[in-house]
């Protein structure tokens, strides 16, 4: 029978606890490279082990270990780690999309809050863009234009006119 890296190199479970909670209180861009040490010293430069013992993710142990080795941090920029939004990819949709879209929208009655309400669907606004020239290919399904009208607080619902009160 196998015994495992841990037993191997006289590794308790207490220390294998008193392991995780240091290695968890580290901040994030240190932290990868405690695990890569702690993968070095203990688990023999193996990200699977620490991953089956210690539950991390390899991909990250087995970056802490070049991190730790190099001495030099890899920098995430997760800012741009996103799928561009429609109105990002063209702004001139967006444009056009509010064009057809102030004619038919009005405030709240009470003008509480900045959202506009209106009558039309997300539907009858692709049907707008392609009677204004729009190819149906370069146009974004009805769902992301129904999104895109949420983004931009057009709320679309019926529009609520305001009932006069009845004199008894």
């Amino acid at each position: 029978m196998k015994t495992s890296t841990l037993v191997q190199n006289g590794i308790s479970p207490e220390v294998m606890g008193l392991i995780l909670r240091l290695v968890a209180s580290i901040p994030w861009p240190f932290r990868r490279q405690a695990m890569g040490d702690v993968a070095i010293t203990i688990l023999n430069s193996k990200p699977r082990i620490a991953e089956a013992e210690f539950g991390w993710n390899r991909a990250t142990v087995a970056l802490g270990i070049n991190e730790f080795r190099s001495g030099i941090a890899c920098i995430n920029d997760l800012s741009e780690r996103h799928k561009p939004k429609a109105e990002e990819k063209s702004p001139k949709l967006l444009d056009d999309i509010q064009k057809i879209m102030e004619p038919s929208s009005q405030a709240e009655p009470r003008l509480r809050t900045t959202l506009l309400y209106t009558d039309m669907t997300a539907q009858s606004v692709y049907d707008a863009l392609v009677a204004e020239g729009w190819s149906q290919e370069s146009l974004p399904t009805v769902r992301t234009i129904s999104n895109i009208l949420n983004r931009h607080e057009y709320r679309l619902r019926t529009v609520a006119k305001t009932k006069v009160k009845k004199k008894r």
